[in-house]
């Protein structure tokens, strides 16, 4: 079955590197085809990447060079489910690499200018829990956080201090 929407990503420049580190960093994944700008296409480089189709952990998405025109914003990203620290830790190193930045509480924006959230599902879990006081602790914790830690979330759950 083709998948009825997909996630379109217009970058300054840079899409196919793009392409090819998020390819890399989770199964499943893998670039599927690259066009080119034609010869006579205003503005670009003649047979210089103009998209990308890619596919994430199964879910297909393209990116464009669009030009100086085009950027990105954090209202829009990418949000991840990192089932263990080891994953978190990984792709967030992976994501800041060559000039990427950790935003607070489990956010990065890559060299490339896309947001992502870097998130585990225990994070949600603890900060619905039914009791109030749980849940405010862990919502507290993670509010002082850049990148997530797995184990100062439960800590601030039972109500113990997060280590330093």
């Amino acid at each position: 079955m083709t998948q009825k929407i997909t996630t379109f990503l217009t970058f300054k420049k840079g899409a196919e590197d793009a392409a090819k580190l998020y390819t890399s960093l989770f199964k499943n994944s893998r670039v599927n085809e690259t066009s080119k700008y034609p010869t006579d296409a205003p503005g670009v480089s003649a047979g210089s990447v103009m998209t990308v189709s890619f596919t994430l952990d199964g879910q297909d998405y393209v990116a464009l060079n669009g030009g100086d025109s085009f950027s990105f914003a954090e209202g829009i990203s990418l949000s991840v489910r990192a089932e263990t620290q080891e994953e978190i830790d990984r792709l967030t190193d992976s994501l800041i690499a060559g000039g990427g930045t950790e935003g607070p509480c489990g956010w990065v924006t890559d060299r490339f200018g896309v947001s992502w959230q870097i998130n585990p599902p225990i994070l949600g879990e603890l900060i619905s829990d039914p009791d109030h006081d749980k849940a405010k602790r862990v919502m507290g914790a993670m509010m002082k956080m850049k990148r997530i830690k797995i184990a100062d979330l439960e800590r601030a759950y039972e109500g113990e201090t997060a280590k330093v």
